[in-house]
């Protein structure tokens, strides 16, 4: 049997349709309040509309009845609440809280992670429009619903890259892409000669990012592309003696590693070194993609460092931008990542 969909919001075309106006005029209505230049009239049967196809439920229309909300959303794909201040998240969701109180926006939190089936229409229908927008977060997406909520013209920003087909997303991301490149710059200027990408294997769209960086820093300090390699790693468990020694054996000197939220591939791989006898940085060179695991009396590791309060602050200044109809979707804005200088790296000496 054919399972009966729930509730969902309707479309702006819809709603112009219901109300046989345009739906220019629609969007006049939800996004201008009640100074917009709409007839009187008219801006009854586009309200009458919204409530007849059940709009009502949206913070927008109660709006439209004079009932200010003034409430953002925060919604993880993943399990990460509660956090502390070591966890991978927890400085994206400080952002986005001390953003939205200095703007004067409530802050509702979401979470997919105990329900059935998880996702955003898990009940058949939208689960955030108890909010006017929402910014949204996490490593294992579910693009389906990132779809779906560009389509219904539901406000929202994503922290990080993320492409859809055939929809053009809001997102705030960390650059990627220039602090690699120069990190392979640098390696090649140090005499590495071979280097090895290590990545994770649900990379997705930073991973294609760091790769991109790989490949351009490589082509502007006139290194063959021969000479790039790169593998993908799932967790500890696949760095093994063999594997890290086989790098040697082939001639990579240096190690690039996309980090993980709790950095395990790049934790093995140091821990596999050190008991093949493989010092870092003097047989193998490694630098961290990103957030590097916390430094060590001995070890300080070279990486870049993610802004994550930052672009957790942007993430809610885009939405508000977009909830306050300062600016038209698709909003990106790409932030620049700061250089760790650490003792990781060093130069290749030739035997």
């Amino acid at each position: 049997m054919r399972k009966r969909a729930g509730p969902r919001r309707p479309t702006q075309v819809e709603i112009a349709q219901r109300a046989g106006v345009s739906q220019a005029t629609v969007s006049l209505v939800l996004n201008g309040g009640p100074g917009v230049p709409v007839a009187e009239e008219t801006r009854r049967r586009v309200q009458q509309a919204i409530e007849d196809l059940g709009y009502a439920v949206n913070p927008a229309a109660r709006a439209l009845r004079g009932m200010t909300v003034k409430t953002i959303g925060l919604y993880t794909f993943e399990s990460v609440f509660p956090v502390d201040q070591r966890d991978f998240y927890h400085p994206f969701l400080l952002g986005v809280e001390e953003e939205a109180a200095r703007l004067g926006y409530d802050l509702l939190l979401f979470t997919s992670a105990n329900t059935a089936h998880g996702g955003v229409y898990a009940r058949g229908r939208n689960a955030l429009l108890k909010a006017d927008g929402c910014v949204l977060l996490g490593r294992h997406i579910s693009r389906d619903d990132l779809a779906n909520l560009a389509k219904e013209g539901f406000p929202f920003v994503f922290i990080g890259r993320r492409d859809i087909e055939g929809t053009e997303l809001s997102y705030v991301a960390p650059d990627y892409v220039t602090p690699t490149a120069a990190l392979v710059e640098e390696l090649v200027a140090l005499g590495h000669r071979r280097i090895l990408l290590l990545r994770q294997i649900d990379g997705a769209e930073p991973g294609d990012d760091r790769e991109l960086g790989l490949r351009q820093g490589a082509q502007a300090a006139g290194l063959s592309p021969d000479d790039l390699v790169v593998e993908f790693s799932s967790g500890a468990e696949d760095i093994g003696t063999d594997r890290v020694t086989g790098w040697v054996r082939a001639g990579i000197t240096a190690v690039v590693v996309e980090p993980s939220e709790d950095n395990a591939s790049g934790l093995a791989l140091a821990e596999v070194a050190e008991a093949a006898d493989l010092r870092i940085p003097d047989h193998l060179s490694v630098a961290f993609l990103g957030s590097a695991p916390p430094p060590t009396a001995t070890r300080i590791w070279t990486s870049f460092e993610i802004p994550r309060v930052e672009i957790g602050r942007a993430a809610v200044q885009l939405l508000v931008n977009l909830l306050e109809g300062a600016e038209q979707p698709p909003l990106q804005l790409v932030v620049p990542c700061t250089d760790v200088r650490g003792n990781s790296i060093s130069r290749v000496v030739r035997r």
